[in-house]
């Protein structure tokens, strides 16, 4: 009997032969013990009294008689051990019991070949006991006595069986050349065993008939036209592998040489003083050795940011750069355009000082952009509402100038080729900057003030009439106690003359009382009380800070009895007149 459960013959054997299960494929009689089953696994066989295991099912169509219900109990819970290894039980366990289990399934597999055959298409007999463990076939419902789902024809499914009469021998192996067997490896699966078609070669594309009437067994030999075809694409796949090997070596070669060139190799750099060509640069507050070298590299005067820092780092003045306007040539090495840039006479700004009136600003701008005097004075006149002042500017119709005041203290750029409403919009950004940086609204309040343009042009009187730090907070101190309703030394006449040499555009010390007396003009502070209309100057910010914050010894006068520099503050009238006579000595009046 055979491990499919069929005898040599064209016809089944008798249940009842006692030489039934005992004879091979071609009558030989079966050893006992282990034998090799279908795929060269050891199989167990047993004896006629005990009951078949059928390793992947019977391929006939009768159905397979189920155990009793006694049986399978004990069989499902464990109350009789199952060997998987052997797919058998245990005679002793089941004695007589097991022998008509196996009468009837070898009655259910002769029916069932009688039906279908080797050929036949009906369905598998059925596992009358728990399934193997270790078959992937067996683990199904099979295992409790239900019907064993069929695999046929599906992925799962394992090759079934053939009789021997319609057997094939298996296909010789192709001759291997001692040359490629001596270079053959362990490793190496060969075409045919797992090797990429691109590089094995094969299919119509190689010369092969695709009509091979005996399949992948019938191979062609090594020579010939596909032989050929397969040493030229095996040729193709080696020169792609060494483009690619070649490339990825190219590439690291390219990026480790980079790598040194930026890391280690000098910055590129032009030599020399630079061309006959200038170009006006620019440099914003706070700009970088950096963003410099950005700005020097994109008008073409350095040739790179590397080497204008580097020549930042290397020149112990280079911190005397600052913002502001510059004009410099193009194609300079980086250490020239260091020291030209250090050179005041490339320097193209105009520079606001503390206290400076906007009419000096204008004729410094007409200078530096080389336009005819007035041009900047009479675009401000004009085109001031586009500049950028803040809402609270120019809130009296008889402010002088609405710029006054908002031409912040500091260096502008301006170069030939600039239009003057850039640099005018550039102090005025500048101004609104630092303003903002103090709650103008709340200190006019606390002040006393009706506006913080009113702020400002304390500012511009603190600034005006004070010489040093220490005098700025005590000549704030001074204006707010003669703005006080309650002083009766001056009746809320400020009686600056800084207020009056603006209105006549003078800078004079000396001024008769009957010309100023004389004058009704708003800005004129010995003829009107109170503040003059708006800033009679550009405060800085030391002057805007004590103004914001003055002193509270009660002064009231000052005089610059030196007729310069050095001021000195009273509380009192009398102090005054001491403080007035040390003046006239001083300048010989």
């Amino acid at each position: 009997m055979t491990e499919y459960g069929r005898g040599p013959g064209s016809e089944p054997w008798h249940p009842e032969d006692p030489l039934y299960g005992d004879g091979g494929w071609e009558g030989q009689e079966a050893p006992t013990g282990h034998q090799p089953a279908y795929g060269g696994q050891p199989q167990h066989h047993h004896y006629p009294q005990q009951p078949q295991q059928q390793e992947y099912g019977d391929w006939g169509q009768g159905q397979a008689q189920q155990y009793d219900q006694q049986h399978y109990d004990q069989q499902q819970y464990g109350q009789q051990q199952y060997d998987p290894q052997y797919q058998g039980y245990d005679q002793q366990q089941y004695g007589a019991q097991d022998q008509q289990y196996t009468h009837q399934n070898q009655q259910a597999y002769h029916e069932g070949y009688q039906e279908g055959g080797w050929d036949g298409t009906g369905t598998h007999a059925h596992v009358p006991f728990a399934a193997d463990p270790g078959d992937p076939y067996g683990q199904q419902a099979a295992a409790y006595g239900a019907e064993q789902p069929d695999f046929y024809g599906t992925p799962e499914a394992y090759p079934p069986p053939e009789p021997p009469a319609r057997r094939r021998a298996e296909p010789e192996p192709d001759p291997v050349p001692e040359s490629d067997a001596e270079q053959k490896t362990d490793w190496d699966p060969g075409p045919d065993q797992g090797e990429h078609a691109f590089f094995a070669g094969g299919g119509a594309e190689d010369g092969e008939d695709d009509d091979d009437p005996e399949g992948r067994g019938d191979r062609r030999g090594r020579g010939g036209k596909g032989a050929k075809s397969k040493k030229s694409r095996s040729g193709c796949a080696c020169l792609v592998v060494v483009l690619v090997f070649g490339g990825g070596v190219a590439g690291v070669g390219y990026f480790g040489y980079d790598y040194y060139k930026n890391r280690y190799a000098a910055a590129p750099d032009y030599t020399g003083d630079g061309t006959k060509q200038t170009v006006s640069i620019e440099v914003p507050k706070g700009s970088g050795g950096a963003a410099i070298g950005r700005l020097l590299k994109d008008a073409g005067v350095v040739k790179s940011v590397d080497a204008f820092v580097s020549a930042v780092t290397n020149n112990p003045e280079a911190g005397g750069i600052q913002a502001g306007a510059y004009i410099l040539k193009k194609e300079m090495s980086a250490k020239s355009a260091v020291e030209m840039m250090l050179d005041p006479a490339s320097q193209a700004n105009v520079m606001v000082t503390p206290g400076q009136r906007n009419v000096s600003v204008y004729k410094n701008i007409d200078t530096k952009l080389g336009l005819a005097s007035g041009t900047t004075r009479k675009l401000a006149e004009t085109e001031y509402k586009t500049l950028g002042l803040p809402a609270w500017a120019n809130d009296n119709e008889d402010i002088k100038d609405p710029l006054e005041g908002f031409l912040f203290p500091g260096t502008y750029g301006a170069a030939k080729g600039m239009k003057p409403e850039a640099v005018l919009k550039s102090m005025v950004a500048h101004a609104n900057e630092v303003y903002g940086e103090y709650d103008l609204d709340a200190k006019a309040k606390t002040l006393k003030l009706e506006s913080p343009l009113q702020v400002i042009t304390v500012a511009s009187l603190v600034q005006a009439e004070g010489k040093t730090h220490d005098d700025y907070r005590k000549m704030a101190e001074v204006v707010y106690n003669r703005l006080k309703p309650t002083n009766d030394q001056t009746n809320q006449l400020l009686q600056f003359d800084s207020t009056f040499n603006y209105l006549k555009g003078e800078s004079k010390i000396n001024i008769s009382e009957s010309e100023i007396n004389s004058n009704k003009d708003p800005y004129n502070t010995y003829t009107n009380k109170g503040l003059t209309p708006g800033p009679i100057g550009n405060p800085g910010e030391d002057a805007l800070k004590a103004t914001m914050k003055p002193t509270s010894d009660g002064w009231i006068y000052f005089v610059a009895t030196d007729g310069e520099s050095n001021t000195e503050f009273a509380k009192t009238y009398a102090e005054f007149q001491r403080l007035k006579d040390k003046f006239d000595a001083s300048t010989g009046n």
